[in-house]
């Protein structure tokens, strides 16, 4: 991924203890992305907007809000996730990640 003319805030954003973390991109059109990684563990991440999920590497399971069962998705994948709703997440490896927001 190649980002030209983007603003980071340096400030870093951190979930489940120190589990999760990121830093936030602004794009030049002023759009958001967040740029992480994940260490092993199961997570549930409720969701304000929508999001594409973009998982570069590691061995994770996803289960959206209306599915039963998790599904195993070899990275590199991505997913989508609507507003209003979550995701639970189980990474297996730690693994590198970019939120975008809609």
């Amino acid at each position: 991924m190649i980002l030209e003319n983007v603003k980071v805030d340096t400030n870093m954003n951190v979930y489940f203890d120190g589990k999760v973390t990121s830093y936030t991109i602004t794009m030049p059109d002023n759009s958001t992305k967040t740029l992480g990684s994940m260490q092993v563990g199961e997570y549930r991440f409720n969701t304000q907007a929508s999001e594409i999920m973009d998982m570069y590497s590691g061995n994770i399971e996803v289960k959206l809000k209306d599915a039963k069962e998790f599904v195993a998705m070899p990275t590199p994948c991505s997913f989508e996730v609507e507003a209003n709703s979550y995701f639970d997440i189980k990474v297996n490896s730690i693994t590198g990640y970019c939120c975008s927001y809609a």
